[in-house]
């Protein structure tokens, strides 16, 4: 039976959790399966390694620590931002919203507001998986 190789292009089905309290933070459930080619950085590094050697119909877990999935947590992602640049149809900001800035070449880059202080709040320009061990539940449902 074939087995997942470097350059192959597979599609799978997962569930993906937080190793620390088993939090659901996405899956395909619903969706057709995930295609990528595997080896060419298409999805996180302990994903594409994690699902080689795999056959068809196979399930598999795997455990991705934070350094083979989005990093570690950078503390210079962080940064204050004045309340009176915010447009005025956003409202009230408040810890846990969800903002998209724009870099200078033009890029959107979500933001996480983390704390609202009188005249600025905190942003938190870390993907949010960042620091964090996740888990994946993984269906290998073809070789392409």
């Amino acid at each position: 039976m074939a087995q997942v190789k470097k350059g192959d292009t597979i599609q799978v089905h997962y569930k993906g959790t937080l190793t620390e309290n088993g939090m659901l933070f996405d899956s395909s459930e619903g969706r057709p399966p995930l295609e990528f080619t595997v080896g060419e950085g298409m999805v996180i590094y302990g994903f594409d390694n994690g699902v080689l050697d795999m056959s068809v119909g196979e399930t598999k877990i795997l455990v991705i620590p934070h350094l083979e999935a989005y990093g570690p947590l950078n503390e210079q992602m962080f940064f204050e931002f004045d309340k009176a640049q915010l447009p005025a149809e956003m409202g009230e900001p408040a810890a846990g919203m969800e903002l998209h800035m724009m870099d200078q070449e033009g890029n959107e880059l979500p933001v996480m507001i983390t704390e609202v202080k009188e005249s600025t709040i905190v942003l938190d320009g870390n993907h949010p998986l960042a620091g964090k061990d996740l888990t994946f539940e993984v269906e290998l449902v073809s070789i392409v």
